[in-house]
């Protein structure tokens, strides 16, 4: 057989089920090696996209998205995507033609050193030069992407050893280690201290959602009576409605759930990467003693000295420190909650209109089923969105927090639909991102994927305009036009609907999600409440 059909074998027994991208010339012989196999290829309108869809579809389902360019142009285009899987820990695996190995010694049309391109932004890049050790590139590939932390793996495949004929090669066995148990010893020291604390406080990461470890969590929390917050990445793991949670961190203005920082004299953190939030913001001065609780050991920073590491796997570690410890004789989460939770519904009624990204997250929520999915895309509405949005699952609310690219939101969307067919999916972008990667409207439409797209619409690069206002006091070059979003969803055969008054957005969130296709919803929005934000959370006094 070819090597491209013993290549496509491989990926088969990794159980890949879906290659999203672009067909190309130097990829031909992979392509017809799909035809009759079991993957699904989605074929994307830019590589851009196909990355993203790569990147979500990994997040969500804990095994390797696939994406697929052709070689120069194409692959660069992956580049986006790639990284944001690689530094958000998703699981990602691209695959790249490449130039015959017999002009890659000499300037040749389109062919640039994909590999070294690839390699500071990803796990393991490589090159398959002979057809022979395709079994065993693919097999380190997927081992590498899915490992704890999982990344990304590239594969550049020259289109000649695409080619060739192999014999005697079959895929190699699927082996994936267990995470060890954590040592007795560091259980016992971490329930010591979190024995002695006055106000411990649990940090959730991105590691708690990739472990399974949410319902573990939210034992450990109702056990010991400690209070939990979670990082932009974690949202869901602790759901928002129970008493002990303190919503979300990560804002990089101080905010209310720093007081409980800021108390805290044993923060237990698990699962989590210090990319979403770093230590500075929240142990500024060093003052709470610290456990990592992680499959993994922690990151070195002057900030995030610990006191006890806890490595292996975390559902152990938290049953073990929970039935070791002695629980808080009351909750530490009290006014604090209350006063987050005010916060969040302050606005609930408010008819202003263009509407306040408050009333728009709310009636988002009113509208969604708790297991649905949001795709948040990067702009001012992933500031509000990842502050104030109540996730109650994990894995409802997608933030890009590691890399944070704008132009997620689109394919992500379409990703989330193809992983939970039955759930809802929705993207809740700015009119800048959408632009980005909306040309993936017409893939959603002709692989009959039902996404919802919620722009909000300012006619601005906002969340810019926001840090020039806090800096300078004045704004420049972040004003840009827009097509009319109704017609242009109209234009691909999507639906499009225009929120015209602050009372008529949930009725079209609701028809919409009903509509069982692609539907794109306009939204104005009053982004002058980011200042307002800002000015509050300046003059913020801690609830006692």
């Amino acid at each position: 057989m070819k090597a491209s059909e013993l290549f496509v074998r491989c990926l088969e027994n990794e159980g890949v089920d879906y290659i999203f991208g672009i067909p190309g010339e130097e990829n031909l012989d992979v392509m017809d090696s799909l035809i009759g196999s079991k993957i699904k290829f989605v074929t994307t309108r830019h590589e851009q996209g196909a990355a993203f869809m790569a990147d979500v579809y990994g997040r969500l389902t804990g095994k390797a998205g696939v994406c697929m360019a052709t070689l120069g142009p194409g692959a660069t285009n992956l580049v986006t995507g790639f990284a944001d899987a690689n530094m958000d820990r998703a699981p990602i695996v691209a695959i790249a033609g490449q130039g015959a190995t017999t002009r890659m010694h000499k300037e040749s049309h389109q062919v640039l050193d994909l590999v070294n391109l690839f390699e500071p932004i990803s796990k393991y890049s490589v090159q398959i030069r002979e057809p022979e050790i395709v079994p065993e590139i693919v097999r380190k590939a997927f081992k590498a992407a899915e490992a704890e932390k999982p990344g990304g793996s590239f594969i550049d495949f020259p289109e000649n050893v695409a080619e060739m004929e192999v014999d005697g090669k079959e895929p190699l066995k699927v082996q994936s280690p267990r995470a060890p148990v954590p040592p007795d010893d560091k259980i016992a020291q971490a329930a010591k201290l979190i024995s002695e604390a006055r106000y411990p406080l649990v940090m959730a990461g991105n590691g708690v959602v990739r472990a399974g470890a949410n319902d573990a969590l939210v034992a450990f929390a109702e056990k010991l009576n400690i209070p939990v917050a979670t990082t932009f990445m974690a949202k869901g793991s602790m759901p928002f409605s129970h008493p002990l949670s303190l919503g979300t961190v990560g804002l990089q203005a101080r905010d209310y759930i720093a007081c409980g920082f800021d108390r805290a004299d044993v923060i237990v953190c698990v699962g989590y990467d210090m990319i979403e939030y770093h230590p500075y913001l929240w142990n500024g001065d060093k003052h709470a003693r610290l456990i990592h609780v992680d499959q993994s050991p922690a990151e070195v920073d002057e900030h995030y000295i610990l006191d006890c590491g806890v490595i292996g796997d975390i559902n152990a570690a938290l049953d073990g420190i929970a039935a070791a410890a002695t629980p808080q004789a009351e909750s530490k989460a009290g006014s604090l909650r209350e006063t987050i939770v005010d916060e969040i519904n302050a606005e609930a009624d408010n008819d202003a209109f263009p509407l306040l990204p408050q009333r728009i997250m709310l009636d988002l929520r009113k509208a969604l089923d708790p297991e649905d999915v949001v795709i948040c895309d990067v702009g001012a509405h992933k500031m509000w969105m990842a502050r104030m949005f109540q996730a109650e699952r994990p894995n409802t609310c997608i933030i890009s927090n590691g890399f944070a690219s704008m132009g997620i939101g689109v394919p992500g969307a379409v990703a989330a639909k193809l992983a939970y067919p039955k759930c809802h999916a929705v993207t809740v972008t700015g009119d800048a991102g959408f632009m980005m990667n909306s040309q993936e409207i017409e893939t959603a439409l002709r692989i009959g994927v039902a996404i919802v797209i919620l722009i909000w619409n300012d006619s601005k690069y906002g969340l810019i305009k926001w840090h020039q206002d806090r800096r300078f006091g004045r704004d420049t070059q972040i004003e840009f036009d827009n097509p009319d979003f109704v017609k242009y969803a109209e234009s691909f055969g999507a639906r499009g609907y225009r929120v015209e008054s602050a009372d008529g957005l949930l009725p079209t969130l609701e028809k919409a999600l009903a509509d069982e296709t692609v539907v794109v919803i306009d939204c104005p929005v009053d982004y002058s409440e980011n200042m307002k934000l800002t000015e509050k959370l300046g003059q913020l006094v801690c609830p006692i």
